[in-house]
């Protein structure tokens, strides 16, 4: 079966980084984009990176672009996403999904995704 799992969340100091890692099985990893995904207590799901199947083209929501880096190894099956200049506001649970062709994060649109469960970020002093 599908999936993904999400690891590398935990507790850090504003202005420290973490690199979160998504392990994925069960689907041809090659033909998928994946994103990465947030979601804070009170807020919408907010679409933050994602990165194309195969010729790299990334995306990043304005309010992490220049922050964080998504990265992807196809051979590994792996999505990563590094996170650095780390904010209170960049608390929250932190989901990988697997977006099918015909998906556009710009246009927030998710074909055919398949979601992981989480992990946990949080931002405090």
């Amino acid at each position: 079966e599908v999936q993904l799992v999400e690891s590398g969340g935990g507790l850090v100091q504003p202005g420290g980084s973490l690199r979160l890692s998504c392990a994925t099985s069960g689907f041809t990893f090659g033909d998928y984009g994946v994103g990465w995904f947030r979601q804070a207590p009170g807020k919408a799901r907010e679409g933050i990176s994602c990165i194309s199947s195969s010729d790299g083209s990334t995306y990043y929501a304005d309010s992490v672009k220049g922050r964080f880096t998504i990265s992807r190894d196809n051979a590994k099956n792996m999505v990563y996403l590094q996170m650095d200049s780390l904010k209170p506001e960049d608390t929250a649970n932190y989901v990988c999904a697997a977006l099918g062709w015909g998906s556009s994060c710009r246009r927030k649109v998710y074909k055919d995704a398949y979601w992981g469960q989480g992990t946990q970020v949080t931002v405090s002093s």
